[in-house]
C-alpha cells in the first residue's frame, strides 16, 4: 500500500488519472486498525480502477491540516484532484464501496 506524505501528495493524489481513496490513519488508532484490512482488500480488488493509499497523520502534518482532518480514520474520495466525498470513523466495506461507486458516476 502506498503511503502518501506531504512531499508526494500533489504528484500521486492531485495528478492521479483515476479516482483516489485516501485513508488518514495512525498506528495508535484502534478504529484505524479495524478498517485497515478493508482498505487493503479494496486496493487489490480495485487495482487499476482506483488508486488507494494511506496517510499517517503522525508522519505527515501538512496534508491532514489542508483538509481539516480532526478525527481518524477519515477516508477522502478524490476525482480529478478534488474531494468528492468522505467517511469519518470506523465503517464497513459496503459503505466504502457505495461511496466509491457514487464518485465513479
Amino acid at each position: 500500500m502506498v503511503e502518501i506524505n506531504d512531499s508526494n501528495f500533489e504528484e500521486l493524489v492531485v495528478n492521479s488519472q483515476i479516482p483516489v481513496l485516501l485513508d488518514f490513519w495512525a498506528p495508535w488508532c484502534g478504529p484505524c486498525r479495524m478498517i485497515s484490512p478493508i482498505v487493503e482488500e479494496l486496493s487489490k480488488e480495485y487495482e487499476g480502477k482506483w488508486f488507494i493509499a494511506k496517510c499517517n497523520v503522525d508522519d505527515s502534518t501538512e496534508v491532514p491540516m489542508k483538509f481539516g482532518i480532526r478525527n481518524i480514520p477519515t477516508l477522502l474520495f478524490f476525482k480529478g484532484g478534488e474531494i468528492k466525498d468522505k467517511l469519518v470513523g470506523s465503517t464497513t466495506k459496503a459503505a466504502i464501496i457505495q461511496k466509491m461507486e457514487a464518485v465513479e458516476k
